[in-house]
């Protein structure tokens, strides 16, 4: 039985997520993995787990799969908001409907997932947030105009819950990938915005790997609690963007 605290990930069943589930189960983390998916899940085969098949803005089957997972494990030390939605397009051609679910999914699902541990992470004066951004939060892209400000978004929403929970000892930090090889771009349909994407991506050589985030995200948690980075952007060398 592992005596190291609970961890959380988001968007768990896939990319970054399952790449830092299985960085933290390594090092000897409990974790309750959340996606839509689970079979991903269960196929990653991680000891001392629980798995919740939940979209990440049902709040109420959240709030119920952490209390659960605490119940098990003990209080949350580290949420990892990671599930996201891109879906790239001009703004004039996008779908209204993926307009509203990119910022339900990466920013009111963020915001309302971090309310459920924040107040015990004040009270233990102890925990760490972090919240999955992107380059695309600091850079505007051509077609990324909602997803730029859902990041951006993601960003300063970042900062101020860093301002509000430093006095409570509490880290929020961001990580903010630049080009990773995931499944990403599912929400984007095929076509030139698509093509031009991948394009630029083969140019740099396919991107990082999400083993590359979750390494970024392993190290920035292990620091001592009084240390924090504030912000990792994080990215492929030949990415000049």
């Amino acid at each position: 039985m592992t005596t190291k605290p609970l961890v959380v990930i988001t968007g768990a069943s896939s990319g970054i997520g399952a790449a830092t589930a299985r960085a933290f189960s390594a090092a000897g983390h409990p974790l309750l993995l959340i996606a839509r998916r689970l079979e991903p899940m269960q196929e990653l085969g991680l000891p001392e787990t629980e798995l919740a098949t939940a979209d990440v803005n049902d709040t109420p089957a959240v709030a119920a799969a952490i209390a659960r997972a605490e119940e098990r494990f003990g209080p949350v030390d580290l949420l990892i908001n990671n599930a996201g939605l891109m879906a790239l397009s001009s703004v004039a051609e996008q779908d209204p409907a993926l307009v509203q679910e990119q910022f339900d999914v990466n920013c009111v699902a963020l915001m309302k997932n971090s309310q459920l541990v924040l107040r015990g992470m004040q009270e233990r004066k102890h925990g760490t947030i972090v919240n999955i951004g992107s380059i695309a939060g600091k850079q505007l892209y051509a077609d990324h105009t909602v997803y730029n400000g859902t990041k951006y978004a993601v960003h300063a929403m970042t900062e101020g819950l860093r301002r509000e929970n430093a006095a409570h000892n509490v880290r929020v930090l961001l990580v903010a990938p630049g080009m990773v090889d995931t499944g990403l771009l599912g929400n984007t349909g095929e076509g030139d915005v698509l093509d031009g994407y991948l394009d630029y991506k083969k140019s740099i050589g396919g991107g990082l790997v999400p083993d590359d985030i979750a390494r970024a995200i392993l190290t920035a948690y292990q620091l001592p609690q009084h240390i924090s980075f504030r912000e990792i952007v994080v990215a492929p060398t030949s990415q000049d963007a």
